[in-house]
This record gives structure tokens, sequence and C-alpha cells, in this order.
């Protein structure tokens, strides 16, 4: 297996702030990985170092066997800065940073313009980047950031500041470049995009490497605490069942969500419950990203830590 990023040991401080704790990392060839945690918990450091854009107080760094500087020209970057060349035209800026990475020659402008297309942006190539949105600037930044063809391609937070649908159509775009081999390494603190996209999850928290593995691997891990149900009766009644704390609405309007107490056996409740009421599906519902990560916070740094951290990421 050829690795791409090689993290070993690698840690930065900032004065009295310790950004990233002794961090290994390995992300394979052509994997679509998910480096996921709260604000602050290290991960744009993590990636300016990987790019070589600051250095390690300690540790070693190495993309393609190499710095990100001497491999520069394999890898696309989308920085969690945004900014383009606000007065020159669309067309002409992605055309400037694709002739920095070596690309020339008449169809360069028609691949642009594919490009432009794809992104949903097909009439402002002629338009100054001022003139954009700064959620169509967002757009084309990611355009530049991959229109030389990269192997490698890290992006630090690309849905941030994107609606829904705009957010949608990078996804895609990711999704198809991975489809093509390409590495993806991206940042997010919206854990539930990347659960929908990855098959590699990596969180930080306060620096630290708290998870490391395959979605279905890291889901495996915890124990499930909450069981999704969809009754014949929609009225049916699940609150004095013997092991439900809670009860909250599913995903499809005839569905429920029941969370277990911790002492309960998860495959127990489900058979108690199948029993007294009928149902047209009951299963033990896999763990959220989210579920994972507030549960590994308050693991390490308690309930209230957890509180904190499950704000900022329902409002993501």
């Amino acid at each position: 297996m050829s690795i791409a990023i090689d993290l070993t040991n690698v840690s930065k401080a900032f004065g009295e702030t310790r950004a990233v704790n002794d961090l290994n990392l390995q992300i394979p060839e052509g994997s679509m990985c998910g480096f996921l945690g709260p604000n602050g918990a290290g991960k744009s450091t993590t990636i300016r170092m990987i790019m070589s854009i600051i250095h390690a107080d300690q540790g070693d760094i190495q993309v393609f066997g190499a710095t990100a500087l001497a491999s520069k020209d394999r890898i696309g970057y989308l920085p969690e800065e945004r900014g383009v060349y606000r007065k020159m035209k669309v067309l002409q800026f992605v055309e400037y940073i694709a002739n920095l990475k070596g690309m020339h020659g008449a169809s360069l402008r028609k691949t642009i313009r594919t490009w432009l297309e794809r992104i949903e942006l097909p009439e402002v190539e002629n338009k100054k980047c001022e003139e954009l949105s700064k959620g169509m600037q967002q757009k084309v930044q990611f355009l530049a950031a991959i229109i030389h063809d990269p192997e490698l391609i890290i992006l630090d937070e690309p849905f941030s500041g994107l609606d829904p649908m705009n957010a949608q159509v990078i996804g895609s775009i990711i999704h198809d470049l991975h489809a093509e081999g390409k590495t993806i390494l991206f940042s997010t603190h919206v854990l539930h995009q990347a659960e929908q996209i990855c098959d590699r999850i990596i969180m930080i928290d306060q620096g630290y490497k708290v998870l490391d593995g395959s979605l279905a691997s890291i889901q495996a891990q915890f124990d499930p605490k909450v069981l999704t149900i969809e009754p014949v009766d929609s009225s049916a009644n699940f609150t004095s069942l013997p092991g439900v704390e809670s009860v909250s609405a599913g995903k499809t309007n005839t569905s429920f969500n029941l969370r277990i107490t911790d002492n309960a056996d998860p495959t127990a409740v489900l058979q108690e419950i199948v029993a007294k009421v009928p149902v047209l599906s009951a299963r033990v519902a896999k763990p959220s990203l989210d579920e994972i990560f507030i549960e590994q916070v308050v693991r390490s740094r308690g309930t209230e830590a957890a509180d904190a951290v499950r704000t900022e990421l329902h409002h993501a």
C-alpha cells in the first residue's frame, strides 16, 4: 500500500498553546479521508504543516515521500482562508493558477469552461471575482485547486459558507474525483457531511488523535444506544417500556428513535419491543459521528466540555 501523506510524532505549539500533540497519521493513496473535529482541534494547523506553510516543532512529515513543496504539482489545496484575486476576471484567475501549476496550451480555456459548467457557474468567466457572491467565489477557488488534475487533494473546510445546494454540487464532485482514484483529505467540523462520503475517518480533539479508521470499524467500536422503530400504529407508546430513556422522531414521519439507558442491553430491549408492539421494522441504529465524537469528548474532557462541543456541532 502506497502512502500519500505520512506524519510521525508531529507536534506544534503557538506560545503556551499546544495545537498538535504527537500526531501519527498515514493517508493511503486513493483514500477518501475526513479529518474531523471541532473548531480549534488542530485540523488547519496540521494541514498547514502538511503543506509546508508552517513547520512542525518536532516530528517528520512526508507527502509522496518528500515535502509538499517538492510534490507541489501533484497536490491541489483549498485553504481555510478564502481568497481570489478580486480584480481579475474568473477565467483569467483560474487560467493564471493553472499556469502556475504547469498547465498551458490552447485547450486550457476549454477545460476551464467545461469545469465552470460542472460547478454550475457557466456564465461568470468574464465577471471579475469581486462581482461574485462569497459562495460563488468559493466554488471558483475550489476549481482553481483542482484544475491541474492533482493526485492528492487537500480541502480545508470545503463546505463552510456554502448553501445546501452548492454544498451538494461540491460534494458530488469530490465523490467523482475519488472515484477517479484521487487521494482526498478534507477537514470539517460538520461531521454528518463526512459521514456521507468518507471511507476513512480521523478525529482529533485538542491536538490529539482520538479516532482513526474506517467509518464501519469506528461505529462498531461504540455500543449502540439508539433503536429505530417503525410501528404499525404511529400512536404507539414506547416511553413506558423498560430500558427506554427517551423517544424522538426518526428520519421518516412514521419512525421513532428510542434512546436506551446505559445499562440496558440493546438486543434485549429490541426483543421486548417487538414482543409487545406491532412493528413494520425495528433495528439497532448505528451511532452517528456526532454521537461518537461527543462520547469521546465526555471520556477525555467531561460532560461540560461535551455539552459545548454538542452545541457547536448542532449549529454547524
